[in-house]
């Protein structure tokens, strides 16, 4: 059996766990859903939650795509224990501003002979690769490890600059997966590589495991795209162990991907609905999110597929994700927001209705309560926060019609029929109501009830009549139909 090169010892101590975004485009759920395992993941074992930026790609990286990271793990609820505005004793937490600790620690391996100086070009590796019969997309092939002093002064004078390279080991890398258990990668398998660019800035090789060594990260729970480049990531690791920076190497876990459902890669540039952002824009509850991205991999052991981020946090067991894809089912997920927007209390549900209300809404006291007597009628009719915010709005507004609760010359007939049948009333009450509204052949004639409808409701809730009409109460109820009757009124004096 050739010989192995296994992971190193587990750092001790209380459970860290890292999510290290890169913001190169509008937080995705792929993006989201490995920071909702590291923060439940930390929260299990009362651990500390950190957030990284991984800003060293200055060709991807964009500065308007900072912002949104923080406000999406705002929303969700996954505060983070040391990063951006949180501070922390291991910062800065952008790794732009971590730069000259990077270049410290490479002077110490370089010094340590654990990186060499390469100066190949891309079309002199893919010459050589033509000479020997291969294929020139192999890359490169660790030819400059053998370069001598002279070779390398004289590349220099020729004005060339070298980026520096982390020798591979010769042997098989066994890797021990928190989800995938053990994973053997074959020697030579990976070329050497660049750890720092010949324009002196480092490469994620070298600072992701630099950070995770000197920010003491214990675990990691990323996506498996990233699973290939363990190779590289453990020799660095072994490589800061042998200059004295580490004894350990945080456990890593690999979770499948979210595929969009044409089964592709989700990508929030180029499909709307992997935007996590879009959903918090749509009234999608927090916990709808969190629970349905843990479900795409993981099921509670007893709550099944809806569960809490509560519950979440306290059963999470990281053996249990699955290692195939999931695939985003929007409907799926809409399903899953009724369901938690229906486990809400009515106070819940009216303090999150409360920022789904149209911008220029200033509730007062009376509109407060008006809206959590709304509450308790409308969470287990509505689907969504966006259509009880739809109607919600319509409660709200001032008495006298807008445009959508404006009747015809037609109506005005059958609307004031209505008026009258409503205050002979004996009793202004859900029952009396209904009565008069839903036995329409006995009572009140359906174009009378229809006229009701667009004034007192609008169209978005003309299902409610009986409840807005209660909601309202007499004297408010009364006074919609009255300013609707008096504006049609006016181009019609005599009718």
């Amino acid at each position: 059996m050739p010989d192995r090169e296994t992971t190193i010892a587990t750092p001790a101590g209380p459970v860290r766990t890292v999510f290290a975004p890169s913001p190169i485009g509008r937080p995705s759920l792929g993006l989201v859903r490995m920071a909702v395992f590291n923060w439940a993941l930390a929260r299990h074992h009362h651990g500390r939650f950190v957030l990284r930026i991984e800003d060293t790609d200055a060709a991807r990286v964009r500065a308007q795509f900072y912002q949104p990271v923080l406000e999406v793990l705002r929303w969700l609820g996954l505060d983070w224990d040391e990063g951006p505005e949180a501070g922390g004793p291991h910062g800065p937490y952008l790794q732009t501003e971590r730069r000259e600790l990077h270049l410290d620690v490479t002077r110490r391996l370089l010094g340590a002979g654990e990186l060499y100086e390469s100066f190949s070009t891309p079309e002199e590796v893919a010459e050589r690769r033509t000479r020997a019969g291969q294929d020139p997309r192999l890359g490169y092939d660790n030819a400059d490890r053998y370069l001598s002093e002279r070779e390398k002064a004289a590349h220099r004078a020729a004005g060339r600059l070298p980026s520096l390279r982390l020798r591979m080991p010769a042997s098989e890398t066994v890797f021990d997966d928190l989800v995938r258990g053990e994973v053997v990668f074959k020697a030579g398998a990976v070329a050497d590589p660049v750890l720092v660019r010949a324009n002196g800035r480092p490469t994620f090789a070298l600072a992701g495991p630099v950070d995770d060594v000197l920010m003491g990260i214990t675990h990691n729970l990323r996506g498996d795209a990233m699973l290939p480049l363990m190779p590289c990531q453990l020799a660095a690791y072994r490589a800061l162990q042998r200059i004295g920076l580490t004894d350990a190497v945080p456990r890593i876990g690999h979770v499948p991907m979210v595929l969009a459902s044409n089964a592709k890669i989700l990508n929030s540039q180029e499909d709307p609905a992997a935007d996590t952002l879009r959903y918090r824009d749509a009234g999608f509850l927090p916990r709808t999110i969190v629970n349905y991205l843990a479900a795409l991999g993981w099921s509670h052991p007893t709550q099944g597929q809806v569960f809490s981020p509560a519950e979440l946090v306290e059963h999470l067991d990281v053996r249990r994700i699955r290692t195939r894809p999931g695939r985003l089912d929007v409907q799926r997920l809409a399903e899953l927001d009724t369901l938690h927007l229906r486990a809400l209390t009515t106070e819940e549900f009216a303090e999150a209705l409360v920022p789904q209300l149209p911008s220029h809404t200033r509730l007062t006291g009376d509109e407060r309560a008006l809206l959590r007597r709304a509450a308790a009628v409308l969470r287990p009719r509505v689907k969504s926060l966006a259509e009880a915010a739809s109607v919600a709005t319509t409660l709200l507004e001032a008495d006298e019609p807008g445009p959508s609760r404006q009747i015809t010359e037609a109506e005005f007939d059958a609307l004031r029929e209505a008026h009258h049948a409503l205050g002979d009333l004996p009793a202004w009450t859900a029952d009396a109501l209904s009565a008069l509204i839903k036995n329409g052949a006995e009572q009140l004639p359906k174009a009378s009830v229809a006229a009701l409808r667009t004034v007192v409701t609008g169209p978005a809730a003309g299902r409610l009549l009986v409840d807005f009409l209660v909601l309202l109460g007499q004297r408010r109820s009364m006074r919609r139909i009255e300013c609707a009757l008096a504006q049609r009124s006016v181009p019609f004096p005599n009718g």
